[in-house]
């Protein structure tokens, strides 16, 4: 008999007029009791779930490489233009016979459609459309988990649009067709993260739920961090094989979604209850979830404060790998450098929700990555501006881990999947200003840099009218967290 308490908790969701006749995950600690089936079973759901980070973090991330500015060098073909092109940062103007890119066109997006001499706008179009659809998406998909779909087939159908779009990008013929195709796949993938992140919390334990979290940005990390070593694979490659290698394993898993993940129970037994009013039942919208929240002044401000925080995190979190490219140092270092930073940024958020105050370590790190994006504006040397940038996306990284975290303990059940998707809503928004910013700044880098340092100080203070959730317990019903007697009316 094991005494420790369970990975996943007990259920009891049985509802009295018969619709869910069975439990979906009858693990308890006598399970655990030499039952390598419901281990290995539980085993398989936690890493189905946390392997949805890993494809979300591939395909939001990839045109980091796919998009990036090609380098190019002069030749000798021009002798008239030989002085020009030694003296132009450039090549936008040069004789075609003056310079050449360094790979194939194909490399990059850029080089293949010979977009040196396009405007900002239209070079940051494919990334801003992706978060653009991640931004509708976020919109209209956000109360689905909470309603109609729950949170396993959410899942599915992210990762499913996610993928599918992917594969097709892989075919675009011009940027237009391309930023088209990013922005649906920023649209299927709007709620991959959040709906992960609450079925994992939905389905541990207490004393588990910090844990699985954390290993679940852990492996958005592992597929940050395989970027650049796929990219270098690739290094000569057309960039649409990015997509390739990183869509087609994300179809296949999203058809294995189906088979080795279950519902959260928390979520059954929620729509359980609901189930036995018929009348409430029928008269309950998609979009009802937003309204109970609206309709309670300390939701309301819950929510709107941290939305604040979380367009403040994303427009950083977002933008720093991308911006990383300005600082004139190799791509694939400082982009491996930025996907490392998150594995220590991870495990510094198991440590802080564990001893710190939620509110606090959000306030602090967001502080401490606006300096750090300020400092880089002001830093000469190319070492110390890397230190700086990787030193501040840790500190990013680290918030908005912490961030997610606060927020799942701080909505109940009920509204918890349409709360955490407006948050990421917000997220998501400060994500795709950032491309824009990060293209001025390949000329003035105080735009990006110091616009970052800036932003995140400002939206990062909205946390201190949050309440403190650390040591609480989730709960289901607004009713509950009422009674708990943190909430302002």
């Amino acid at each position: 008999m094991v005494n420790s308490e369970p990975l996943l908790p007990i259920n009891s969701v049985e509802i009295q007029n018969g619709d869910l006749k069975e439990p979906p995950m009858p693990f308890s600690s006598d399970d655990l009791d030499g039952s390598s089936g419901n281990l290995i079973s539980q085993f398989i759901h936690l890493l189905f779930v946390f392997l949805a980070w890993t494809f979300d973090a591939q395909l939001s991330f990839v045109n980091i490489f796919s998009d990036a500015d090609p380098a190019w060098h002069c030749t000798s073909g021009d002798s008239s233009g030989a002085s020009s092109c030694f003296s132009a940062s450039t090549p936008c103007g040069l004789p075609p016979e003056s310079w050449a890119w360094d790979f194939p066109a194909h490399a990059s997006m850029i080089s293949e459609w010979a977009l040196e001499c396009a405007s900002p706008t239209v070079v940051g179009l494919p990334a801003s459309a992706f978060f653009a659809g991640s931004l509708a998406g976020g919109i209209l998909l956000a109360t689905l988990s909470d309603s109609a779909l729950g949170r396993k087939n959410m899942l599915l159908l992210s990762c499913l649009t996610m993928s599918l779009t992917g594969i097709l990008t892989a075919l675009a013929p011009d940027v237009w067709t391309y930023s088209a195709l990013r922005f649906l796949c920023g649209f299927g993938r709007s709620t991959v993260c959040t709906t992960a992140l609450i079925l994992l919390s939905e389905t541990v334990s207490g004393r588990w739920r910090d844990k699985v979290s954390i290993v679940g940005f852990l492996f958005f990390t592992l597929g940050f961090l395989s970027l650049p070593a796929i990219a270098y694979v690739n290094l000569a490659s057309s960039w649409r094989t990015l997509y390739l290698w990183t869509s087609v394993p994300c179809a296949c898993y999203s058809v294995l979604l189906c088979f080795f993940i279950n519902e959260s129970p928390r979520w059954l037994s929620v729509q359980g209850a609901n189930k036995i009013d018929a009348d409430a039942s029928k008269s309950r919208s998609n979009f009802s979830t937003i309204k109970i929240i609206w309709d309670r002044k300390w939701a309301s401000q819950r929510l709107i404060a941290s939305m604040i925080a979380g367009f403040g995190i994303g427009m950083v979190y977002t933008g720093m790998p991308l911006n990383a490219g300005n600082l004139g140092t190799d791509i694939y270092l400082s982009t491996a450098l930025n996907a490392v930073a998150e594995v220590p940024s991870a495990l510094a958020a198991l440590v802080i929700v564990g001893v710190t105050d939620r509110r606090l370590s959000v306030l602090g790190f967001t502080a401490a990555c606006g300096a750090l994006n300020i400092a880089c504006v002001f830093l000469e040397t190319k070492a110390w501006q890397m230190a700086a940038e990787v030193a501040s996306f840790f500190s990013v990284c680290t918030a908005f881990d912490v961030l997610l975290i606060y927020c799942v303990e701080m909505f109940p059940t009920c509204v918890r999947g349409s709360a955490i998707s407006l948050i990421r809503l917000a997220i998501v928004l400060g994500g795709a200003i950032a491309p824009m910013l990060v293209a001025v700044g390949r000329r003035l880098s105080f735009v990006s840099f110091g616009v970052f340092g800036v932003v995140i100080v400002f939206c990062g203070m909205a946390t201190v009218c949050l309440p403190e959730t650390k040591g609480r317990s989730i709960r289901d019903t607004m009713e509950e967290e009422e009674e708990g007697g943190d909430c302002r009316k």
